[in-house]
């Protein structure tokens, strides 16, 4: 039976998969974004938060404690000196996994894993909220209140007239103005 055991083994062995998961941790929070399979990247995703909720505490034991699962000293510093002061506000939620579709050769699924408040390109681009009501009842408020408006016909402009219209703005424009000699 099965019960109690939850996490993804990935094919490897306990060592191995800690080795994996740190190196992987590591090359996250140096990089900001990583390529990887799927499965690699929900491991990954359990493995590398509690770490950002733990840097958010700059204390010696939080430090040590960190360090205890990557074992590089400057992946510890940029963790706690950049990473944990953008997420400092955040309540949760620092990676975003992005899927891109299957590798060729063996079928997997490749993704994305990078961390939410280093990504420029979507920060930049405005939140679109969705809602559940129907649009029916948009429409139907719509339909009584917009009035045709009455046709206005303009009367056709000699192409002379819209030809000449340019230059005649532009002269003025052209000639500088001479200071007056005295």
């Amino acid at each position: 039976m099965r019960h109690n055991k939850k996490f993804n083994h990935l094919s490897r062995t306990a060592s191995h998969r800690a080795a994996m998961l740190s190196n992987m941790a590591i090359s996250l929070i140096m990089h900001k974004r990583i390529t990887t399979t799927l499965a690699k990247a929900k491991a990954l995703k359990k493995y590398v938060e509690p770490l950002i909720t733990k840097s958010k505490d700059d204390t010696t034991n939080s430090r040590r404690v960190v360090f205890s699962y990557l074992q590089d000293k400057e992946a510890v510093k940029e963790l706690f000196k950049t990473v944990a002061e953008k997420v400092a506000n955040r309540p949760g939620g620092y990676t975003r996994i992005i899927k891109l579709g299957t590798r060729k050769d063996d079928g997997a699924q490749i993704c994305f894993i990078e961390l939410v408040d280093f990504d420029e390109n979507m920060a930049k681009t405005p939140k679109k909220t969705r809602t559940r009501r129907s649009r029916g009842a948009k429409k139907a408020a719509e339909v009584p209140a917009a009035t045709p408006a009455p046709e206005v016909e303009e009367a056709p402009v000699a192409a002379e007239e819209v030809a000449e219209a340019p230059a005649e703005e532009a002269a003025p424009a052209a000639e500088p103005e001479a200071p007056a000699a005295e």
